[in-house]
């Protein structure tokens, strides 16, 4: 609670800094457009940013990274692969898994959710090749929840790891991730861990480009406030961990677009904490096209709301979890606030109009790029020197992320709630 309330009191301080500070530029709102959108576009544009975004940055900069201690016995673990269509990269994902130097027993099992091409054959043959402990489901009716269940009630083993079909462990990845699992901070029990994910193929376009620093900076660094808590609120199917009794107490993953979104927060609100683990790294592949990009926000946006209607904060046994996952509520008004004020206030700027968007506001540049200068010297620092990872400078990446990716991203988020409030049909590709 102490980190909790220092990282809170500075927030807090910091938007009364901001409200105090922009009253000038409220004045000049006000004589143009009246009182209550004079108040409305500060909220929209700076006060409810700063304080999601100082909330984070001060719970980082105040908090210190403890790597897990080495368990005195590591408990067996089940991989299981959700595949569907996958024969390009399910080869080299079994390789991976194999590689491994987790040092107890790994089963692995392959949920194949109706696949049409080479996915079985080839698997088979790797897992015959490399020696895995090797089993296959086959689940024929679309939804990755249904093969991930299918594959459950085979899991002999204490703890069950999820992965895509895409995703490539780092050598080390599971030892980091089920260390984590197995503390217990505070006597509390760590009901699954989610393991970081980098993109794989980042040089393939410039959308893969800018989604690489959005998982390296953007991702991890909200992933690395909520563990702080130890309210980690998704536990991500292409790459984490979970307690097998805890799964099946849970009933599975649901039915949702969401799955791993609303199963995190079931295990939150009934079985334990939830934990992140930056060191256990691992690999995806992102989507190469703008297209693919987002529908695959929107369906993200859509299983926050899922989650948000199935587990509502409120719900949550320990304050802590309550007050991280009700930042959630905050999300969807900063995709508004981006879309309906910022950008047109840019566009405003542009053409001699400083209403909305003025030059103070370039002030927000420099504090942004201090925060993403510190996001990744500390995961320079404490990952990819750690575990010799050379990741490529893109500083074009960078750019393209720094001031179209937002845009994008919230684009594609509001279409993802849109979809949820009218009950389009839910589509998992």
């Amino acid at each position: 609670m102490l980190l909790f309330s220092a990282a809170l009191g500075l927030t807090l301080a910091y938007v009364a800094l901001a409200v105090y500070v922009s009253q000038p530029w409220r004045s000049d709102l006000e004589q143009v457009i009246g009182p209550v959108a004079s108040w409305a576009i500060p909220m929209f544009l700076a006060y409810i940013p700063g304080f999601v975004i100082g909330f984070m940055a001060f719970t980082l900069a105040l908090s210190r990274y403890r790597p897990p201690d080495t368990a005195e016995e590591w408990p067996a673990v089940t991989v299981v692969i959700a595949a569907r269509n996958e024969q390009r990269g399910i080869v080299s994902t079994l390789e991976r898994v194999a590689a491994l130097d987790y040092p107890a027993p790994i089963e692995v099992v392959l949920a194949d959710n109706g696949s049409t091409d080479e996915t079985a054959a080839r698997a088979e043959d790797a897992a015959r090749r490399l020696g895995l402990d090797y089993k296959r489901v086959e689940e024929t009716e679309p939804g990755k929840h249904r093969g991930l269940n299918k594959a459950l009630p085979l899991v002999t083993t204490p703890l069950v790891v999820t992965g895509d079909a895409d995703t490539m462990l780092q050598r080390e990845a599971l030892r980091y991730l089920v260390g984590r699992v197995v503390e217990r901070p505070q006597g509390q029990h760590v009901a699954a861990c989610a393991g970081a994910l980098v993109v794989e193929n980042t040089a393939d376009t410039f959308v893969t480009r800018m989604q690489g620093w959005d998982y390296r900076l953007g991702i991890n660094g909200v992933k690395r406030m909520q563990a702080a808590y130890n309210s980690a609120l998704v536990a991500q199917g292409a790459f984490s961990v979970y307690w097998t009794e805890d799964l099946r107490a849970v009933g599975g993953w649901p039915d949702a677009i969401g799955e791993d979104i609303v199963l995190t927060w079931a295990l939150l609100d009934a079985r334990g904490i939830t934990q992140y683990e930056p060191v256990a790294l691992s690999f995806t592949v992102a989507p190469r096209r703008l297209r693919q990009f987002m529908r695959q926000r929107s369906r993200w946006a859509r299983g926050m709301f899922e989650g948000l209607r199935t587990h509502p904060p409120r719900r949550q046994p320990r304050v802590l979890a309550k007050f991280v996952a009700g930042i959630d509520y905050l999300v969807p008004l900063l995709d508004i606030g981006y879309v309906f004020f910022w950008l047109p206030g840019v566009i405003l700027f542009l053409f001699g109009y400083p209403l909305i968007f003025s030059w103070w506001s370039m002030l927000l540049i420099p504090i942004t790029l201090v925060i993403y200068g510190l996001l990744r010297r500390w995961q320079e620092q404490h990952v990819f020197r750690r575990l010799g990872v050379h990741p490529e400078a893109d500083r074009r990446g960078f750019l393209g992320y720094l001031l179209a990716y937002q845009l994008l991203s919230s684009l594609a988020s509001l279409r993802g709630y849109g979809q949820y409030l009218v009950g389009a049909r839910r589509r998992w590709r």
